[in-house]
């Protein structure tokens, strides 16, 4: 078991989390050994509401808690905060969410089990849950099901094992510096991504079920299309930059968006063009009656919807980023050389 604290660092990017940030960080401190004593930083990337406020007042009684500036404000130039010198001395980096339900010693947990195992980060299964409101809770419903995450290994998984990717929790902080942390021109997926480089460099990934988070979904339709709008954007960026193919998990979104696009441009001609659009419309609207039914609650027929919206949005925004192409790369001149 690892008792050691002094090697470990904790990061939290954040965004307008006032409903859950506190609640993030005494789960997160509270009864955990090396949560407790270790830096725990909140890398804000400049948040309109209360936020900055509510860490800074925790901060006087966990003295642990700092407020750092994210002027980056995605998660990835969060996270490449601790490519600075200042943390040079720590061998492994935990990566907590803002917007999400943490269990008793998770970070205990997260360092003892990386020690125990021959990898170079550790992932985790995360279990949708809801607190506010039906749309939410319908979200929660679909979210880790087969038709909402294609059967992902670490959405709801119960499985232990290598993977070539999972919910980012526990790096080996020397391979993360190797590597130059996440590349950040993405805007979603840039986990994916660093997965993607880790592992062709023949590094592995372990997935323990055992240590699981629950996550708040978006709890507005509008939120929920932005947020997989850059999931799509994030993977199409991702196979273009390494040249490989999406899952076919991954593609039925996109082949959905095109067919919907392909019955718009029959429909003036045949009737054959509601055809897809039925059919679909059809199985969006049994989702909702058999999670109503499961449930035993009305907030399931906001499941339907809800996979509707997931569906064409991470379609469509990766149609979209795969129609710009791959990123044309700097002239050699104008390239940064890190100096050594």
């Amino acid at each position: 078991m690892v008792t050691n604290s002094a090697h470990c660092l904790i990061l939290i990017p954040t965004l307008n989390e006032e409903r859950y940030i506190a609640e993030t960080l005494i789960q997160l401190i509270d009864g955990d050994p090396i949560a407790s004593t270790c830096p725990v930083l909140v890398a804000d990337g400049g948040s309109t509401d209360q936020t900055r406020q509510i860490v800074a007042t925790l901060s006087q009684t966990h003295p642990n808690i700092r407020l750092i500036d994210n002027p980056g404000r995605t998660q990835a130039a969060a996270m490449n905060l601790l490519l600075s010198p200042e943390f040079d001395g720590y061998d492994i980096f935990i990566r907590c969410d803002a917007h999400a339900a943490y269990p008793p010693r998770f970070v205990s947990n997260l360092v003892d089990r990386l020690s125990d195992v021959d990898a170079a980060s550790l992932v985790i299964p995360m279990d949708a849950i809801a607190d506010d409101g039906c749309f939410q809770k319908g979200v929660a419903w679909i979210a880790d099901t087969k038709l909402g995450a294609g059967g992902s290994a670490h959405r709801g998984g119960t499985r232990s094992g290598y993977v070539d990717h999972g919910h980012h929790a526990a790096f080996r902080a020397q391979i993360f510096r190797q590597l130059g942390g996440y590349d950040t021109t993405f805007i979603a997926n840039e986990d994916a991504e660093y997965d993607r480089r880790l592992t062709q460099r023949g590094e592995r990934i372990w997935l323990e079920s055992s240590i699981r988070i629950g996550y708040y979904p978006r709890a507005s339709a509008k939120r929920l299309w932005r947020q997989y709008l850059n999931y799509g954007q994030g993977r199409a960026q991702t196979c273009l930059k390494h040249g490989m193919c999406p899952k076919l998990r991954q593609l039925i979104p996109v082949v959905h968006v095109v067919l919907l696009a392909l019955s718009l441009l029959v429909l003036p001609f045949s009737p054959l063009g509601l055809l897809w659009p039925g059919a679909y419309l059809l199985l969006l609207v049994m989702v909702s009656l058999s999670i109503s039914v499961s449930k035993r609650s009305a907030c399931g027929l906001a499941a339907g919807p809800a996979l509707g919206i997931m569906h064409l949005s991470w379609g469509l925004g990766f149609l979209l980023r795969l129609a710009r192409g791959r990123p044309v790369p700097p002239p050699e001149s104008t390239k940064t050389v890190k100096q050594t």
